[in-house]
Protein backbone atom coordinates (compact mmCIF):
# COMPACT_ATOMS: atom_id res chain seq x y z
CA UNK A 1 0.00 0.00 0.00
CA UNK A 2 0.99 3.53 -0.55
CA UNK A 3 0.70 5.22 3.07
CA UNK A 4 0.84 9.28 2.95
CA UNK A 5 1.57 11.74 5.53
CA UNK A 6 0.55 15.60 4.66
CA UNK A 7 1.33 18.31 7.05
CA UNK A 8 -0.88 19.24 9.30
CA UNK A 9 -2.39 22.32 8.68
CA UNK A 10 -5.31 23.24 11.67
CA UNK A 11 -3.92 26.48 13.53
CA UNK A 12 -0.82 25.82 15.77
CA UNK A 13 -0.83 21.91 14.91
CA UNK A 14 2.64 20.68 14.24
CA UNK A 15 1.66 16.99 15.50
CA UNK A 16 2.26 14.60 12.89
CA UNK A 17 0.77 11.20 11.72
CA UNK A 18 3.58 9.31 11.73
CA UNK A 19 6.65 9.22 13.69
CA UNK A 20 9.87 8.43 12.01
CA UNK A 21 10.00 5.17 13.88
CA UNK A 22 6.26 4.34 12.69
CA UNK A 23 6.96 5.24 9.56
CA UNK A 24 9.84 3.09 9.65
CA UNK A 25 7.62 -0.09 10.49
CA UNK A 26 5.35 0.18 7.30
CA UNK A 27 8.49 0.25 5.05
CA UNK A 28 9.91 -2.77 6.78
CA UNK A 29 6.04 -4.13 5.82
CA UNK A 30 6.36 -3.43 2.37
CA UNK A 31 4.37 -0.33 1.73
CA UNK A 32 5.83 3.15 0.42
CA UNK A 33 5.62 6.28 2.59
CA UNK A 34 5.08 9.58 1.36
CA UNK A 35 5.55 12.49 3.50
CA UNK A 36 5.01 15.65 3.14
CA UNK A 37 7.99 18.07 3.09
CA UNK A 38 8.12 19.88 6.97
CA UNK A 39 5.57 17.66 8.25
CA UNK A 40 7.65 16.85 11.45
CA UNK A 41 9.84 19.87 11.90
CA UNK A 42 7.81 21.24 13.90
CA UNK A 43 8.49 18.71 16.48
CA UNK A 44 12.09 18.04 15.34
CA UNK A 45 11.52 15.16 13.03
CA UNK A 46 13.18 16.10 9.53
CA UNK A 47 12.93 14.91 6.07
CA UNK A 48 16.29 13.61 6.56
CA UNK A 49 15.06 11.59 9.61
CA UNK A 50 12.16 10.08 7.76
CA UNK A 51 14.27 9.48 4.35
CA UNK A 52 17.11 7.60 6.20
CA UNK A 53 14.42 5.31 7.22
CA UNK A 54 13.08 4.84 3.87
CA UNK A 55 10.24 7.40 3.15
CA UNK A 56 10.38 9.43 0.21
CA UNK A 57 9.82 13.46 0.77
CA UNK A 58 6.70 15.03 -1.69
CA UNK A 59 6.73 18.83 -2.15
CA UNK A 60 2.85 19.35 -1.13
CA UNK A 61 0.24 18.36 0.41
CA UNK A 62 -1.31 17.75 -3.11
CA UNK A 63 1.32 15.31 -4.55
CA UNK A 64 0.68 12.77 -1.17
CA UNK A 65 -3.03 12.71 -1.52
CA UNK A 66 -2.77 12.56 -5.13
CA UNK A 67 -0.41 9.04 -4.59
CA UNK A 68 -1.67 7.69 -1.20
CA UNK A 69 -3.75 5.06 -0.63
CA UNK A 70 -4.81 5.85 2.68
CA UNK A 71 -3.80 9.22 4.38
CA UNK A 72 -2.41 8.92 8.17
CA UNK A 73 -3.04 12.36 9.93
CA UNK A 74 -3.53 13.18 13.11
CA UNK A 75 -6.04 16.39 12.71
CA UNK A 76 -9.38 16.32 11.27
CA UNK A 77 -9.10 17.18 7.72
CA UNK A 78 -9.48 21.05 6.96
CA UNK A 79 -11.81 21.73 3.64
CA UNK A 80 -9.12 22.08 1.09
CA UNK A 81 -7.77 18.49 2.16
CA UNK A 82 -11.18 16.89 1.78
CA UNK A 83 -11.13 18.61 -1.62
CA UNK A 84 -8.02 16.59 -2.38
CA UNK A 85 -9.51 13.48 -1.24
CA UNK A 86 -9.97 10.40 -4.05
CA UNK A 87 -12.80 8.20 -4.12
CA UNK A 88 -12.21 5.01 -2.41
CA UNK A 89 -9.12 6.73 -0.87
CA UNK A 90 -8.68 5.45 3.10
CA UNK A 91 -8.35 8.45 5.94
CA UNK A 92 -7.08 7.45 9.12
CA UNK A 93 -7.60 10.19 11.59
CA UNK A 94 -9.12 12.08 14.54
CA UNK A 95 -12.81 13.32 12.66
CA UNK A 96 -14.78 14.14 15.51
CA UNK A 97 -17.66 14.58 13.29
CA UNK A 98 -20.73 15.05 15.46
CA UNK A 99 -20.32 18.60 15.70
CA UNK A 100 -19.01 19.20 12.70
CA UNK A 101 -21.87 19.00 9.95
CA UNK A 102 -19.36 20.54 7.37
CA UNK A 103 -16.90 18.32 8.06
CA UNK A 104 -19.26 15.41 7.17
CA UNK A 105 -20.90 16.68 4.44
CA UNK A 106 -17.66 17.04 2.50
CA UNK A 107 -16.32 13.51 3.34
CA UNK A 108 -19.57 11.88 2.27
CA UNK A 109 -19.46 13.72 -1.29
CA UNK A 110 -15.78 12.86 -1.62
CA UNK A 111 -16.50 9.14 -1.49
CA UNK A 112 -13.69 8.11 0.53
CA UNK A 113 -13.59 6.08 3.71
CA UNK A 114 -13.21 7.39 7.14
CA UNK A 115 -11.58 5.80 9.87
CA UNK A 116 -11.61 7.72 13.15
CA UNK A 117 -9.25 7.50 16.14
CA UNK A 118 -11.77 8.23 18.67
CA UNK A 119 -14.67 5.60 18.19
CA UNK A 120 -12.03 2.59 18.03
CA UNK A 121 -12.67 0.24 20.96
CA UNK A 122 -11.04 -2.33 22.85
CA UNK A 123 -12.27 -5.48 24.78
CA UNK A 124 -12.30 -3.64 27.57
CA UNK A 125 -14.86 -1.54 26.40
CA UNK A 126 -12.19 1.48 26.05
CA UNK A 127 -11.09 3.50 23.30
CA UNK A 128 -7.46 2.72 23.12
CA UNK A 129 -6.98 5.45 20.06
CA UNK A 130 -8.44 8.68 22.18
CA UNK A 131 -7.15 7.73 25.60
CA UNK A 132 -3.34 8.73 24.93
CA UNK A 133 -4.63 12.63 23.97
CA UNK A 134 -7.27 12.22 26.54
CA UNK A 135 -4.44 11.71 28.88
CA UNK A 136 -2.34 14.57 27.58
CA UNK A 137 -5.45 16.76 27.51
CA UNK A 138 -6.98 15.61 31.52
CA UNK A 139 -3.45 16.50 32.59
CA UNK A 140 -2.82 19.88 30.40
CA UNK A 141 -6.30 20.92 31.76
CA UNK A 142 -5.33 21.42 35.27
CA UNK A 143 -2.03 23.15 33.81
CA UNK A 144 -4.01 25.27 31.88
CA UNK A 145 -6.78 25.86 34.49
CA UNK A 146 -3.94 27.12 36.87
CA UNK A 147 -2.80 29.74 34.56
CA UNK A 148 -6.42 31.03 33.95
CA UNK A 149 -6.59 31.16 37.76
CA UNK A 150 -4.13 34.00 37.48
CA UNK A 151 -5.31 37.44 38.00
CA UNK A 152 -3.59 38.93 35.14
CA UNK A 153 -5.41 36.02 33.12
CA UNK A 154 -8.43 37.74 34.34
CA UNK A 155 -9.06 34.77 37.13
CA UNK A 156 -9.60 34.80 40.51
CA UNK A 157 -6.06 35.55 41.58
CA UNK A 158 -6.04 32.21 43.53
CA UNK A 159 -3.63 29.23 43.64
CA UNK A 160 -4.92 25.90 43.22
CA UNK A 161 -2.93 24.82 46.37
CA UNK A 162 -3.04 27.16 48.75
CA UNK A 163 -0.40 27.63 51.21
CA UNK A 164 -0.17 27.07 54.70
CA UNK A 165 -2.99 29.42 56.24
CA UNK A 166 -4.73 29.65 53.29
CA UNK A 167 -6.60 27.22 51.43
CA UNK A 168 -6.62 25.26 48.52
CA UNK A 169 -8.42 26.06 44.96
CA UNK A 170 -11.52 24.18 44.88
CA UNK A 171 -11.85 22.31 41.22
CA UNK A 172 -14.55 20.12 40.09
CA UNK A 173 -14.45 17.82 37.00
CA UNK A 174 -17.36 16.22 35.29
CA UNK A 175 -16.09 12.97 34.02
CA UNK A 176 -14.39 10.47 36.15
CA UNK A 177 -13.34 9.03 32.19
CA UNK A 178 -9.51 8.81 31.27
CA UNK A 179 -9.37 13.09 30.84
CA UNK A 180 -10.81 12.90 34.51
CA UNK A 181 -8.94 11.04 36.07
CA UNK A 182 -5.81 12.29 34.67
CA UNK A 183 -6.87 15.88 35.52
CA UNK A 184 -7.66 14.56 39.09
CA UNK A 185 -4.44 12.98 39.65
CA UNK A 186 -2.67 16.60 38.40
CA UNK A 187 -4.65 18.89 40.67
CA UNK A 188 -4.42 16.53 43.40
CA UNK A 189 -0.47 16.98 43.32
CA UNK A 190 -0.70 20.77 43.06
CA UNK A 191 -2.93 19.89 46.74
CA UNK A 192 -5.96 21.77 45.23
CA UNK A 193 -9.38 20.40 46.92
CA UNK A 194 -11.17 18.19 44.12
CA UNK A 195 -14.38 16.45 43.39
CA UNK A 196 -14.80 14.04 40.77
CA UNK A 197 -18.35 13.94 39.74
CA UNK A 198 -19.87 10.72 37.82
CA UNK A 199 -22.71 8.69 36.35
CA UNK A 200 -21.21 5.22 36.78
CA UNK A 201 -21.37 4.39 40.55
CA UNK A 202 -18.72 1.15 39.42
CA UNK A 203 -16.21 4.10 38.24
CA UNK A 204 -16.78 6.37 41.41
CA UNK A 205 -15.59 3.27 43.28
CA UNK A 206 -12.84 2.37 41.50
CA UNK A 207 -11.71 6.36 41.62
CA UNK A 208 -12.63 6.10 45.53
CA UNK A 209 -9.81 2.65 46.05
CA UNK A 210 -7.54 4.19 43.61
CA UNK A 211 -7.50 7.77 44.96
CA UNK A 212 -8.84 7.61 48.51
CA UNK A 213 -9.97 10.24 51.00
CA UNK A 214 -7.70 12.67 49.03
CA UNK A 215 -10.48 12.40 46.48
CA UNK A 216 -13.92 13.35 47.09
CA UNK A 217 -16.70 12.03 44.60
CA UNK A 218 -20.37 12.66 43.92
CA UNK A 219 -22.86 10.85 41.92
CA UNK A 220 -24.04 12.57 38.48
CA UNK A 221 -27.55 14.90 39.39
CA UNK A 222 -28.43 18.05 38.33
CA UNK A 223 -28.49 19.20 42.20
CA UNK A 224 -24.98 17.82 42.25
CA UNK A 225 -23.69 19.29 39.67
CA UNK A 226 -24.89 22.93 40.18
CA UNK A 227 -24.22 22.97 43.59
CA UNK A 228 -20.16 21.92 42.92
CA UNK A 229 -20.05 24.13 40.04
CA UNK A 230 -21.36 27.24 41.78
CA UNK A 231 -18.33 26.73 44.62
CA UNK A 232 -15.97 26.00 42.06
CA UNK A 233 -12.65 28.08 41.17
CA UNK A 234 -12.08 25.83 38.49
CA UNK A 235 -14.21 23.39 36.26
CA UNK A 236 -12.84 20.81 33.86
CA UNK A 237 -15.40 19.62 31.42
CA UNK A 238 -13.95 16.22 30.64
CA UNK A 239 -17.10 14.53 29.77
CA UNK A 240 -17.13 11.79 26.70
CA UNK A 241 -20.12 10.29 24.54
CA UNK A 242 -18.17 8.24 22.26
CA UNK A 243 -19.15 9.98 18.27
CA UNK A 244 -21.69 11.98 19.69
CA UNK A 245 -21.57 15.63 21.16
CA UNK A 246 -21.25 16.06 24.37
CA UNK A 247 -23.79 16.93 26.96
CA UNK A 248 -24.60 20.34 28.22
CA UNK A 249 -24.46 19.74 31.24
CA UNK A 250 -23.51 23.15 32.67
CA UNK A 251 -26.07 25.99 31.73
CA UNK A 252 -25.34 29.39 31.01
CA UNK A 253 -28.06 30.07 34.01
CA UNK A 254 -25.09 28.44 36.35
CA UNK A 255 -22.18 30.11 34.65
CA UNK A 256 -24.34 33.41 35.21
CA UNK A 257 -24.43 32.72 39.01
CA UNK A 258 -20.55 31.55 39.36
CA UNK A 259 -17.86 33.00 40.81
CA UNK A 260 -16.67 35.93 38.86
CA UNK A 261 -13.10 35.07 37.81
CA UNK A 262 -13.71 31.18 38.30
CA UNK A 263 -12.04 29.28 35.39
CA UNK A 264 -13.87 26.82 32.85
CA UNK A 265 -12.26 24.03 30.92
CA UNK A 266 -14.05 22.42 28.30
CA UNK A 267 -11.92 19.03 27.12
CA UNK A 268 -14.80 17.92 25.61
CA UNK A 269 -14.75 20.88 22.91
CA UNK A 270 -13.95 18.56 20.04
CA UNK A 271 -17.54 17.14 20.31
CA UNK A 272 -19.06 20.19 20.57
CA UNK A 273 -18.12 21.04 24.72
CA UNK A 274 -19.99 20.16 28.01
CA UNK A 275 -20.62 24.34 28.83
CA UNK A 276 -23.57 25.24 27.43
CA UNK A 277 -21.27 28.93 26.98
CA UNK A 278 -19.12 26.94 25.51
CA UNK A 279 -17.29 27.60 21.51
CA UNK A 280 -14.06 26.23 20.12
CA UNK A 281 -11.18 28.57 20.61
CA UNK A 282 -7.25 27.73 19.53
CA UNK A 283 -3.86 28.19 21.21
CA UNK A 284 -3.81 31.59 19.39
CA UNK A 285 -6.67 32.93 21.18
CA UNK A 286 -7.58 30.23 23.83
CA UNK A 287 -9.67 32.04 26.34
CA UNK A 288 -12.44 34.58 26.38
CA UNK A 289 -15.27 35.60 29.42
CA UNK A 290 -18.46 35.05 29.60
CA UNK A 291 -20.66 36.22 32.79
CA UNK A 292 -16.96 36.67 34.38
CA UNK A 293 -15.88 33.70 34.15
CA UNK A 294 -13.00 32.52 32.24
CA UNK A 295 -13.23 30.00 29.57
CA UNK A 296 -10.42 27.94 27.90
CA UNK A 297 -11.83 26.06 25.21
CA UNK A 298 -9.15 25.04 22.79
CA UNK A 299 -10.18 22.43 20.08
CA UNK A 300 -6.78 20.36 20.13
CA UNK A 301 -5.31 21.14 23.53
CA UNK A 302 -2.94 17.79 23.12
CA UNK A 303 -1.04 20.00 20.47
CA UNK A 304 0.30 22.45 22.88
CA UNK A 305 2.99 19.57 23.72
CA UNK A 306 2.72 18.29 20.27
CA UNK A 307 5.54 16.27 20.56
CA UNK A 308 4.55 14.28 23.37
CA UNK A 309 1.37 13.67 22.07
CA UNK A 310 2.99 12.42 18.65
CA UNK A 311 4.85 9.99 20.17
CA UNK A 312 2.21 8.81 22.75
CA UNK A 313 -1.00 9.13 19.76
CA UNK A 314 2.14 7.04 17.35
CA UNK A 315 2.33 3.96 20.28
CA UNK A 316 -1.49 3.80 20.06
CA UNK A 317 -2.25 4.20 16.53
CA UNK A 318 0.61 2.13 14.85
CA UNK A 319 -0.98 -1.61 15.23
CA UNK A 320 -4.21 -0.39 13.94
CA UNK A 321 -2.57 1.33 11.01
CA UNK A 322 -0.10 -1.53 10.05
CA UNK A 323 -3.66 -3.73 9.98
CA UNK A 324 -5.09 -1.54 7.26
CA UNK A 325 -2.18 -1.01 4.85
CA UNK A 326 -1.15 -5.06 5.63
CA UNK A 327 -4.67 -6.21 4.67
CA UNK A 328 -6.22 -3.71 2.96
CA UNK A 329 -9.14 -1.98 4.87
CA UNK A 330 -11.76 -4.14 4.17
CA UNK A 331 -10.25 -7.29 5.71
CA UNK A 332 -9.03 -5.38 8.33
CA UNK A 333 -12.69 -4.33 9.40
CA UNK A 334 -13.78 -7.77 8.57
CA UNK A 335 -10.95 -9.22 11.01
CA UNK A 336 -11.04 -6.84 13.84
CA UNK A 337 -14.58 -5.30 15.34
CA UNK A 338 -12.43 -2.77 17.32
CA UNK A 339 -10.98 -1.34 13.85
CA UNK A 340 -14.97 -1.94 12.46
CA UNK A 341 -16.03 0.70 14.75
CA UNK A 342 -14.00 3.04 13.64
CA UNK A 343 -15.37 3.51 10.61
CA UNK A 344 -17.66 6.59 10.39
CA UNK A 345 -18.40 7.11 6.72
CA UNK A 346 -17.99 4.83 4.21
CA UNK A 347 -18.33 5.73 0.37
CA UNK A 348 -21.01 8.61 0.81
CA UNK A 349 -22.71 6.98 3.78
CA UNK A 350 -22.60 7.43 7.61
CA UNK A 351 -21.43 4.12 9.10
CA UNK A 352 -21.66 5.03 12.60
CA UNK A 353 -24.96 5.69 14.17
CA UNK A 354 -24.22 8.11 16.79
CA UNK A 355 -22.74 10.65 14.28
CA UNK A 356 -25.97 9.71 11.93
CA UNK A 357 -28.50 10.60 15.23
CA UNK A 358 -26.30 13.40 16.08
CA UNK A 359 -26.19 15.47 12.47
CA UNK A 360 -29.79 14.17 11.55
CA UNK A 361 -28.55 12.08 8.43
CA UNK A 362 -29.39 8.55 7.47
CA UNK A 363 -27.27 5.62 8.94
CA UNK A 364 -25.45 2.73 6.23
CA UNK A 365 -24.50 -0.34 8.32
CA UNK A 366 -21.06 -1.13 6.66
CA UNK A 367 -21.46 -4.60 4.52
CA UNK A 368 -18.00 -6.06 4.10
Amino acid sequence: MIVGVPKEIKNHEYRVGLTPSSAREFVKNGHTVYIETMAGSGIGFSDADYEALGCKILPTAGDVFAKADMIVKVKEPQAPEIAMLRPGQVLFTYLHLAPDPAQTKGLLASDAIGIAYETVTNDRGGLPLLAPMSEVAGRMSIQVGAHCLEKEQGGLGVLLGGVPGVKAANVVILGGGVSGTNAARMAMGLEAKVTVIDRSQPRLYDLDLQFGAKLQTLYATTDAIEQAVLDADLVIGAVLVPGAAAPKLVTRDMVSRMKKGAVLVDISIDQGGCFETSHATTHQDPTYVVDGVVHYCVANMPGAVARTSTLALNNATLPFGLALANKGYKKALADDRHLLNGLNIHRGTVAYQAVAEALNLPYTAYQA
